[in-house]
């Protein structure tokens, strides 16, 4: 069963940061596997996004892209987001841990956002990217 929660992060990067976690009824590993195919780059990075070591550059059909920031397996994976050639970037942190049960922790946390982004939108963009990974982990 996958839980969301979804809220600003607290402290001083309230103003220019979204979170959204859950967990997910899959082990660490299957989740992990999942976001290392394609499909789960995709799901995490939108369309023609791929995953890649520190340093790697991505880009999405969407016009959305970026650089791997840092990459440490089966923990974590940030990147830097931009929404298209002309938006400052962004940072997005994707956090994974064992939860009990064989459940894992999901955390996405996108932050250094202007002022004027649209943080529902952004809420619901990566509340879907931690379905897709749910569904495609199995």
């Amino acid at each position: 069963m996958s839980e969301t929660t979804i809220s600003e992060a607290p402290g001083e990067v309230q103003d220019t940061a979204v979170k959204v976690s859950r967990s997910v009824s899959h082990p660490l590993s299957s989740v992990w596997s999942a976001l290392m195919t394609t499909e789960g780059a995709e799901a995490l990075l939108g369309e023609g996004g791929r995953l890649g070591d520190k340093g790697h550059s991505w880009s999405a059909t969407d016009g959305t892209h970026g650089v791997t920031r840092s990459f440490h397996p089966k923990e974590q994976i940030r990147f830097s987001w931009h929404a298209d050639d002309d938006a400052p970037a962004t940072i997005v942190d994707l956090h994974l841990a064992e939860a009990d049960e064989g459940n894992t922790q999901l955390e996405i946390v996108h932050d250094h956002l202007p002022a004027d982004s649209d943080r529902d939108a952004l809420q619901d963009h990566w509340s879907a990217a931690l379905d897709r990974i749910d569904a495609l982990s199995l």
